[in-house]
């Protein structure tokens, strides 16, 4: 991988589909692939989970499943594998991805007028050390009156797709939404950036480092 145009081995994967981590990524000048780790979480049941206990848990088992499927394509390379996942939490509940366009707009309607938190967690896992490292990190969003017109046209536009609380910070900042945040707004997109990056360098460096010539 590249961080900042420096030249790091040895290569980084991304275990997530999600086009947004995937932009974060090359925003900061990150090199890596895409790896499908093939996780339906959508399956898993999260009650009784705390919100943290939940986003790191998931985190971990998509790159866990991305490290597996590395092994079982035979590559004899080092890599370090990244996976990450977004929550919603308002109060007590967990919110994640809605369902389809009716469960949109409920959340929507929900996180309408009060303060949520987005915590997201991050696994980095080396595939040739076995070392691992784990993180979550918090975000506080301030959401004012939307207004039922604004909810119904976003519905519809379809865009709340495959977003965890229905939504995307810099998008709906664009559109007008009377949104604010305490904390990384990259927290809020998916990957927590300012922890991140140099974690990243350091950790992949070490794995460089470590790795036979």
């Amino acid at each position: 991988m590249t961080l900042n145009g420096l030249l790091i081995e040895p290569r980084l994967l991304l275990a997530s589909k999600s086009p947004r981590r995937r932009r974060m990524l090359r925003e900061a000048g990150v090199r890596f692939e895409v790896l499908d780790a093939g996780v339906d979480d959508g399956r898993l049941d999260a009650r009784g989970k705390s919100a943290a206990a939940w986003v790191v848990a998931l985190a971990y088992l998509k790159a866990r499943a991305g490290l597996e499927a590395w092994r079982a394509n035979g590559v004899a390379e080092p890599a370090v594998i990244l996976g990450a996942d977004t929550v919603v939490a308002l109060e007590d509940e967990l919110i994640g991805q809605p369902r389809d366009a009716g469960h949109a707009r409920t959340i929507i309607e929900r996180l309408e007028d009060r303060r949520h938190e987005v915590l997201t967690g991050v696994a980095l896992l080396d595939s040739g050390a076995g070392k691992r490292r784990l993180m979550v990190d918090r975000a506080a969003v301030d959401v004012g009156v939307i207004g039922p017109e604004r909810i119904e046209a976003y519905v519809a536009s379809g865009r709340w797709a495959g977003k965890a609380g229905a939504y995307n910070l810099c998008e709906q900042v664009e559109a007008g939404w009377p949104i604010s945040w305490q904390g990384d707004p990259g927290t809020v997109m998916g990957l927590p950036m300012r922890r991140l990056a140099p974690w990243l360098a350091e950790f992949v460096a070490a794995g460089a480092a470590e790795a036979p010539a």
